[in-house]
């Protein structure tokens, strides 16, 4: 007898977490649930995905509560049907709000609960992981720090230094704003930069769905949304990254050997839901790994020190988890046929 496993999390990084534990969800027969974004297209072209709508806490906190309402009504519609079609044996989620309805939903439907909490989360747990936690049957965190809010969570730092040469580059910059939001000040920052002769490398733009008409630039490729084996393949060739501060789209450029710098979104500036870029880009500068970026003079002034300075690579190694994991479903396996 096979475990049905649901996948469960929203665009960009969380998504990107669950593709790390392949090795566990291959061996069974599964499900992807997540948000239509470029990276869920590119998902969806090689693994069963069901898609939900996106909606978030904090757009109530930006002043748009109807759409926030409008969206978690269409995502519970959604989740109901997809639950009560798949019917996991298995939820696996690493957040966040999108799949809020869905890790609940299975939950209450007799499905295994497991909550892995975010690599974006170093000092307390995101709203998602504290609103499902009473439902957990497992909660996973990655940081020593949510130990102290969650003491019966298990703990899995996959943070990995990667020593050894790095592959050839070109002259090459990659910006992106990431799969979900849009981020004007990270393309006008970039835009600024270019225009006034400081970026000496051709420039691939990833703008997101930005409404404005933007200027054609010699030596900018603008596109708004790129598949994940598109932006492999630019990361395979870029000397230097820009990218949001989310932790999927910084250890996918540190993994590539990219010299990365990273603008965080801010909640002030309504660019995001809450600050916690802000922690996830200050914990990567304190260990060396990025530049931080909030303007094209400190883009400037990345790029100069960027000349100078070795890349750092630095990866992800979920092996330790990856083994806690497949003991935890198989034992729920073998419960069930009697084993």
């Amino acid at each position: 007898m096979s475990l049905k496993l649901c996948l469960a999390g929203s665009g960009g990084g969380h998504v990107r977490q669950l593709l790390d534990l392949e090795p566990v969800w291959r061996r069974f027969d599964y499900v992807f649930v997540t948000e239509d974004t470029s990276l869920g297209r590119s998902l969806a072209m090689d693994h069963p995905v069901k898609f939900v709508a996106h909606y978030a806490i904090g757009q109530a906190r930006l002043g748009k509560p109807l759409k926030m309402l409008g969206g978690a009504l269409r995502n519970l519609l959604q989740s109901v049907r997809i639950i009560a079609t798949e019917r996991p044996d298995v939820v696996i989620s690493s957040g966040a709000g999108a799949v809020f309805w869905v890790a609940v939903l299975g939950r209450l439907f007799g499905a295994k609960l497991i909550v892995l909490e975010s690599f974006a989360r170093f000092d307390k747990p995101s709203k998602f992981g504290r609103l499902v936690s009473p439902f957990a049957t497992k909660k996973i965190v990655q940081a020593p720090a949510l130990k102290k809010y969650w003491p019966d969570a298990e703990l899995f730092d996959p943070f990995r230094v990667v020593e050894g040469e790095r592959p050839p580059k070109k002259p090459l910059l990659f910006a992106t704003v990431g799969a979900t939001l849009p981020f004007e000040r990270l393309v006008d920052t970039v835009i600024a930069a270019k225009s006034a002769g400081h970026l000496p490398y051709e420039i691939v733009l990833q703008t997101g769905s930005d409404p404005r008409s933007l200027p054609s630039l010699d030596g900018v490729r603008m596109v708004e949304s790129l598949d994940f084996q598109e932006v492999q393949q630019i990361l395979r060739d870029a000397e230097m990254v820009l990218c949001h501060g989310g932790t999927g789209s910084l250890v996918t450029a540190l993994r590539a050997g990219c010299k990365t710098m990273a603008m965080p979104r801010r909640f002030d500036l309504a660019e995001h839901y809450d600050d916690h870029q802000e922690e996830v880009t200050t914990a990567f500068a304190e260990r060396g790994l990025i530049d931080i970026v909030n303007g094209p003079e400190d883009l400037e002034a990345a790029i100069a020190r960027g000349k100078n300075r070795p890349a750092v690579m630095a990866t992800t190694d979920h092996s330790a988890l990856i083994q806690w994991l497949d003991k935890f479903l198989d034992g729920i396996r073998d419960a069930r046929v009697g084993v």
